[in-house]
This record gives C-alpha cells, sequence and structure tokens, in this order.
C-alpha cells in the first residue's frame, strides 16, 4: 500500500469518526432520557392513591401519584425514578413499600408520562426541588421525608439531599458519575468534554448527612456494579448496603430486599 492511499484511508476513518462524533454530542440527550421506552410490566395499585400535579420551576405540571397513610403519619418517602418509562412501571414498588408507616409521593420528570418540557440536569433538579416544595407546603418537613432514587434518580437524590437533614435516603442503582457511565457505554468516545449533563455523584455523595441504604445488583449491565461499590465507599456513616447476586439492572422486591429494607426503616425509627 503506497503512503498516499493509506492517508486517504487514514482520512476517510478520521472523517466518519468525526461523524459518529457530532452525531452522539448533538443527540446526547436523547440518548439519555427516554421517557417513551416501556420495558417493564406495569402492576395495578393495591392501595388508594391520588394524582396530583406538581409544578416545577418552569410551570409545566408534573403528573405524580400520591398516597396518604391512613394513619395520617408525617414520615414520606419520596420517589425518583430514572431515565426510561413512565411512573405506571414503578407502581410494584409503591404496593410493597406502602407497608411501612409512611405516605409514598411518586413523581414523573418533565417530558416523562405525558409530562411537558424538555429533560436537563439542571431541569431534573429543579423538578426534584418542586417535589419537595410541594411536600413542605402540605406541611411536611424536610426530618419527615426520606428520599429514593432509581438509576438516574439516584443522581438527582443525591444532589438535593447534599448537607440536608432527610430523614433517610435510599439508592437504587447509584452511579459515580454520568461521565464514567458514558464512558462505560462508549469508551470509543471522548465523552469528558462532550457531555451536557454530567452528574457528578460521586463528588456530592461525601455531603449526605443522613442515613443511606443503596441497593445494585452484582449482573448489572446498565450501571457497573463497582460503581454501587465505589458509592458506597464513599459515603458516611450511618449507610446500609444490599448487594445482590442477580443479573438485573434494578434490585429484585423479594423477601430478602424487603428484610434489608425493614432493618433500614428500624434504623431510621419508621415502624412497618
Amino acid at each position: 500500500m503506497n503512503l498516499s492511499l493509506f492517508l486517504k484511508i487514514i482520512g476517510i476513518i478520521v472523517v466518519i469518526y468525526l461523524i459518529v462524533v457530532f452525531y452522539v454530542y448533538s443527540k446526547q440527550r436523547s440518548l439519555l432520557y427516554l421517557p417513551n421506552i416501556d420495558n417493564y410490566s406495569d402492576e395495578e395499585l393495591v392501595i388508594n392513591t391520588d394524582k396530583v400535579f406538581i409544578e416545577n420551576g418552569d410551570g409545566n405540571k408534573l403528573r405524580s401519584v400520591f398516597y396518604q397513610n391512613p394513619d395520617k403519619t408525617n414520615n414520606t418517602l419520596l420517589m425518583f425514578h430514572g431515565n426510561a418509562g413512565p411512573i405506571e412501571n414503578r407502581f410494584y414498588k409503591l404496593n410493597k413499600l406502602s407497608k411501612y408507616n409512611q405516605n409514598i409521593l411518586l413523581i414523573s420528570w418533565r417530558s416523562y408520562s405525558g409530562n411537558e418540557g424538555s429533560p436537563t440536569e439542571k431541569g431534573l433538579y429543579d423538578d426534584a426541588i418542586s417535589a419537595v416544595k410541594w411536600l413542605q407546603n402540605k406541611g411536611y418537613k424536610k426530618e419527615d421525608i426520606i428520599i429514593y432514587g432509581e438509576s438516574l434518580g439516584t443522581a438527582v437524590s443525591i444532589e438535593i439531599a447534599q448537607n440536608e437533614p432527610f430523614k433517610g435516603l435510599i439508592l437504587e442503582a447509584p452511579f459515580t458519575s454520568m461521565v464514567d457511565a458514558a464512558k462505560f457505554h462508549y469508551p470509543y468516545l471522548p465523552v469528558s468534554w462532550m457531555l451536557k449533563d454530567r452528574y457528578m455523584s460521586k463528588d456530592k455523595i461525601k455531603n449526605i448527612i443522613t442515613p443511606l441504604l443503596i441497593l445494585h445488583a452484582k449482573g448489572d449491565t446498565i450501571v457497573p456494579f463497582w460503581m454501587g461499590e465505589k458509592m458506597y465507599e464513599l459515603a458516611n456513616e450511618p449507610k446500609m448496603n444490599y448487594f445482590i447476586d442477580e443479573n438485573e439492572h434494578l434490585v429484585t422486591y423479594d423477601d430478602e430486599l424487603m428484610n434489608m429494607m425493614d432493618n433500614f426503616y428500624k434504623l431510621i425509627s419508621v415502624d412497618g
């Protein structure tokens, strides 16, 4: 192969690579936020809930579900879901977690579950803070609120829980940062400078001062298990973990998990 042909081939490869980089850069948010993906089998609610709409800072009304415990407790679980699918996909968690002496608020992000708006890191933080304010307006204090983040929702949970006196924090399949996660899924791309939404949870977890529970499946192929381990290592006490030998992204809600939940709720003084 002569030098001229070799340089032409290299030039073509470089051009193709740059096209791929530009395409992923321009489409990155549509690759990250997947409101229309529905890979779950929805479960009917077996508890009485109210449909509520929480207005965020941009004036979008976020379709949400609120369960008020019949015992009129102030303990309240605030749930932030992951990057794919509607809130109905998480109803099975509400059914299980309603056994505890708590209310439950499950919100959907902007552009999810029929909501208006476009998701961004800053936007999801605003949605989460709006949900906290909604609870506060109903008379619940931060000290009454347990935050539950799932996958992408773990990064939002960590952001708003920093240095705040929430009652507890549960993180299911947490990742160290979106930069690390993007490097795992796109090792051939310069993601460190490409990413708009970075979600640097590993730099914030040290600011969590509330009791913490981390859930993670060891065979997780979406958020590698080592990320959950690292987040647990970086976190302050008191902390608990539930690391399970499963090949799922989200942990299975079985008796073993619920036993761990029992222990965590005892730690934060909430009865089952």
